[in-house]
C-alpha cells in the first residue's frame, strides 16, 4: 500500500512542478520589463515558492487509508477490502486472512494489467488541467517577451528629440567632451485614460495626470557621472540599460505641470515644459423635469427624468437618489431611496443620456407627499459629481385652500399716523400761511391736523390700555353732565329714576361678581407694565393732546401750539426715562494706585524681552522682474556687468519658469536666453546682444499693464471758437 501511495506522490510532484516552472518563466519575463516590475515580481516569486514547498510536503505525507478508499472505488473486484492490507496478519481472523490474500492477488493481477497498458501507478492522475495551466503560463511568458520587444515600447523605435546644450568648444589637444547623441521620451498614460503608450514628438509635451514618462538617452562615451534629469526641484539619476552600451534611462510619474532639463558632463540643457492635464470631474445636467414639478389631480403620478452625463475619459456609474418626505408638520418622515442607472454606461462612454421614469406610488408616495432627487455619477478615475436637488410634489386634494386664496390679494398696510413733531410742524406751517387762507380753508386744514392729533392720542391711549375712545378724555365730561341732569330732574321723573337706579345697581352687582373671573382689557390701571411715574407722565401727555385737538377742531391752531409742545416735551422725557442700561460684564483689571505706579514713568523694575531677527521678505515676481529689467537695460547700454547681476537674473528666471508652465511658447525661449546670459556672466564673458532684447520683452510681460495716463484734449482753434460764439 505504501508503494502505491509513494508512486502517486511522485506523479503529483511532477504535476505540481510543471506549472511552477512555467510560472518561474513568467516571472523572469516580468523581471526584464523594468525596475517597476521588480518588487511585485519578488513578492509573487516568494509566495509561489512557499506554496510549492507546502504542497510538496503534503504530497509526501501520504494517507494510506485514503489510498485504500481510492483503490476500492477504482477496482470493484477488490470487494471493498483494500483496507485489510493496512492491518497486521496476527490481528486478522481466518476469513480476514483469506480475504487479505485474495486482495493481494487481485492487486498483482491489476498491476500487471496497468503495466501492460503503459501506466505507472494503480491510481491514475488527470494531467489535462495541469497541461492546460502550463501551456497558458508559457503563452503568457511569450506575450510578455513580445510586449517587451514590441516596436511601441522599444526605445529605438521612438523618434529622437533634439535636446539643446550650450556649445563648449574643446581645448586644443584634448578630446571632445562627452555629449548626448539622442534622447527619446516614452509616455505611458494611466489606466483610467484607456490610451496606449505614445512617444513625445517634441521635448516639451503634454500628458495626462498620473502618466509614467521614461527618458532614454544615448551618449557618445561614458563620463564620470551618468546623466541626470532635473525635474522641477527633484534630481533623478539615469540608470544604464542592460545590454545597450552608453544608453541610460530614467522615469517618473507626473502629477502636475513642471519644467525639466538634462545635466550631463557638467552642462545643463535648455528648459522644457511638461503640461500635465488633470482629470476633470464629470458633469451632470438634468434636462427634464424642471426644478419644481407639481403633479396635479388627474395627472399620472409619474415624472420622466432625462439626464446628460459627460466626462473626459469615461463614465462608470450613475445613480438617482430620491428623498421621500411623507406627512406634514412635526409628523413628517424622510426616507432615502437610491436607484442605479449604470445599465446604460457599459463600455465607459464619455457622454451618455440616461432616462428614468420616477413612479411616485412605487416610492411610497401618496397625495400631499414630496420627493427630492438628484443624480450622482462617477468616472473611471473615481471622481464624482452630482446635480442640484429637484422637487416633485403630489398635490393634496383634501386640503381646503379657499381661505388662503381669499387672503392672497389683500395687501396689509401698517397703521399710519403722524408723530407729535410732525403735527407741530404742520401747525406752524398753517400759522405761517394763515394770512393767505380763507376762513373755511383755515378751518378745514386745522380740522385735518386735529384729526391727526386724535389718531396719535388714540394710539398712545391703546398703549396705556385704553382700548376705546370713550375712555380717553371725554369720560369726565359725561359724568359731569350726568350729575347736572340728575340735579334738574323734576318730581315726575323720580319714578323713572328709581327704575334706572335699580337696573344700574343690579348691573353693578353682576359686574362685581364677575370681576375676579374676568380679564378687563379696557382698564387703564392694570393693562400695562409701566412704572407709576411713567404712567403719570403719559396720562398728562394724553390730556395735553386732548386740549390741542380741541383747539384744532375749533379752528384755533395758535392756541393749540403750546399744548402740542408740552406733549412733545413730556414724550421725550418718557423716552429717556424708559431706557434700560445693562452694565457690561467681563474682566475688570484692578486699579493701580496712582501714587506708586501710575503716571510716574519709572521703568527701573520693568523687564522686557526684545527679540531682533532679520527675516527676509519674500521676493515678489514683479519686484524681481523690475530688478532684472534694470540689469538688462544697463547691459544694453554697454555697461560693465556687476558681480550681483547673475544672481538678480537667476531670481527673475524663477519667475519666468513659473509663467513658462502655463505659457511655454511665450516664455520658454526667453528662459533659455536668460540661462545662457547668466552662464556667460558667471564665466565673465561679454553678454550676447541678441538675447537681451528677447529677455527684455519677456520681463516686460511679467509686469502689470500701467494705467493710462490722463491726456489733455486739444482745445478748439480760433476759427472754431468764433463759430461757436456766433451760434450763441
Amino acid at each position: 500500500m505504501q508503494q502505491v501511495a509513494y508512486q502517486q506522490a511522485r506523479q503529483q510532484t511532477v504535476r505540481a512542478l510543471l506549472p511552477a516552472l512555467a510560472g518561474l518563466l513568467v516571472l523572469l519575463m516580468a523581471w526584464q520589463r523594468g525596475t517597476d516590475w521588480h518588487t511585485p515580481t519578488l513578492i509573487l516569486g516568494f509566495l509561489g515558492l512557499a506554496l510549492l514547498l507546502w504542497q510538496v510536503f503534503r504530497l509526501w505525507q501520504p494517507d494510506l487509508a485514503h489510498t485504500a478508499r481510492q483503490l476500492n472505488r477504482l477496482y470493484p473486484e477488490l470487494e471493498d477490502s483494500a483496507g485489510l492490507l493496512l492491518r497486521q496478519p496476527d490481528e486478522l481472523g481466518l476469513l480476514e486472512s483469506l480475504q487479505q490474500q485474495h486482495v493481494i492477488n487481485r492487486l498483482a493481477i491489476n498491476r500487471l494489467a496497468v503495466l501492460s497498458a503503459d501506466q505507472r501507478t494503480l491510481l491514475p492522475i488527470n494531467w489535462r488541467p495541469t497541461l492546460l495551466l502550463t501551456v497558458g503560463l508559457l503563452l503568457l511568458a511569450a506575450g510578455l517577451n513580445i510586449w517587451k520587444s514590441s516596436p511601441s515600447f522599444r526605445s529605438d523605435a521612438t523618434p529622437a528629440l533634439a535636446i539643446r546644450f550650450p556649445e563648449s568648444p574643446a581645448a586644443g589637444g584634448q578630446p571632445a567632451a562627452p555629449r548626448l547623441l539622442d534622447t527619446r521620451v516614452l509616455i505611458s498614460p494611466p489606466a483610467y485614460t484607456r490610451q496606449a503608450a505614445f512617444a513625445a514628438q517634441q521635448p516639451s509635451f503634454r500628458c495626462p495626470e498620473g502618466s509614467v514618462v521614461r527618458w532614454t538617452v544615448r551618449v557618445s562615451r561614458a563620463a564620470k557621472q551618468p546623466p541626470q534629469l532635473i525635474l522641477g526641484k527633484q534630481t533623478l539619476p539615469f540608470r544604464p540599460v542592460a545590454g545597450q552600451a552608453n544608453t541610460f534611462t530614467a522615469q517618473a510619474t507626473l502629477t502636475s505641470s513642471v519644467l525639466y532639463h538634462l545635466r550631463f558632463a557638467g552642462q545643463n540643457s535648455d528648459d522644457y515644459a511638461i503640461n500635465v492635464q488633470p482629470d476633470q470631474a464629470p458633469t451632470v445636467r438634468i434636462q427634464t423635469p424642471k426644478p419644481y414639478t407639481l403633479v396635479e389631480f388627474g395627472m399620472k403620478p409619474q415624472v420622466p427624468v432625462r439626464v446628460l452625463l459627460q466626462d473626459d475619459y469615461g463614465l462608470t456609474r450613475a445613480r438617482l437618489v430620491a428623498t421621500v418626505a411623507q406627512g406634514q408638520g412635526e409628523a413628517v418622515k424622510f426616507r432615502e431611496v437610491a436607484t442605479e442607472l449604470s445599465g446604460s454606461l457599459r463600455g465607459q462612454p464619455v457622454q451618455a443620456t440616461l432616462a428614468h421614469l420616477l413612479r411616485l406610488p412605487q416610492l411610497g408616495l401618496t397625495y400631499g407627499d414630496e420627493v427630492y432627487f438628484y443624480v450622482q455619477t462617477w468616472d473611471n478615475h473615481q471622481r464624482t459629481a452630482r446635480s442640484d436637488s429637484y422637487l416633485v410634489q403630489w398635490e393634496d386634494t383634501t386640503v381646503d385652500d379657499s381661505g388662503t386664496d381669499m387672503a392672497l390679494g389683500v395687501n396689509v398696510v401698517p397703521a399710519y399716523f403722524r408723530s407729535q413733531r410732525q403735527i407741530i410742524i404742520d401747525t406752524e406751517k398753517l400759522l405761517a400761511e394763515k394770512r393767505g387762507l380763507s376762513e373755511a380753508a383755515l378751518l378745514e386744514r386745522s380740522n385735518t391736523i386735529g384729526y391727526d392729533q386724535k389718531v396719535l392720542r388714540l394710539r398712545y391711549g391703546q398703549f396705556m390700555g385704553e382700548e376705546f375712545s370713550e375712555s380717553i378724555g371725554d369720560a369726565a365730561v359725561l359724568s359731569d353732565s350726568a350729575i347736572v341732569a340728575e340735579k334738574h330732574e323734576g318730581p315726575d321723573e323720580h319714578e323713572h329714576h328709581d327704575e334706572k337706579a335699580a337696573t344700574v345697581t343690579s348691573e353693578a352687582d353682576a359686574t362685581r361678581l364677575m370681576e375676579p373671573y374676568v380679564h378687563a382689557h379696557d382698564d387703564a390701571e392694570t393693562a400695562d407694565f409701566l412704572e407709576p411715574a411713567v404712567k403719570a407722565k403719559l396720562s398728562i401727555v394724553l390730556s395735553q393732546m386732548w386740549e390741542a385737538e380741541l383747539r384744532l377742531r375749533t379752528g384755533q391752531p395758535a392756541a393749540a401750539l403750546p399744548f402740542e409742545y408740552k406733549a412733545l416735551r413730556l414724550l421725550k422725557q418718557v423716552q429717556q426715562q424708559t431706557r434700560a442700561y445693562v452694565k457690561k460684564s467681563g474682566f475688570e483689571p484692578p486699579v493701580f494706585p496712582e501714587a506708586t505706579l501710575r503716571l510716574t514713568g519709572e521703568l527701573g523694575n520693568a523687564s522686557g524681552t526684545a527679540i531682533r531677527r532679520a527675516v527676509p521678505a519674500p521676493a515678489s515676481p514683479r519686484k524681481t522682474a523690475r530688478a532684472a529689467l534694470s540689469v538688462v537695460q544697463r547691459l544694453q547700454q554697454g555697461a560693465t556687468p556687476a558681480a550681483t547681476d547673475a544672481l538678480v537674473l537667476e531670481q527673475a528666471g524663477q519667475a519666468l519658469a513659473q509663467e513658462a508652465l502655463n505659457k511655454p511658447g511665450t516664455y520658454l525661449g526667453a528662459l533659455r536666453e536668460l540661462r545662457s546670459l547668466t552662464g556667460r556672466l558667471r564665466a565673465k564673458q561679454p553678454p550676447c546682444r541678441s538675447c537681451l532684447l528677447v529677455i527684455e520683452r519677456a520681463l516686460l510681460r511679467l509686469l502689470p499693464t500701467p494705467p493710462p495716463a490722463p491726456v489733455r484734449q486739444p482745445g478748439p482753434d480760433r476759427l472754431s471758437q468764433r463759430y461757436f460764439q456766433e451760434l450763441r
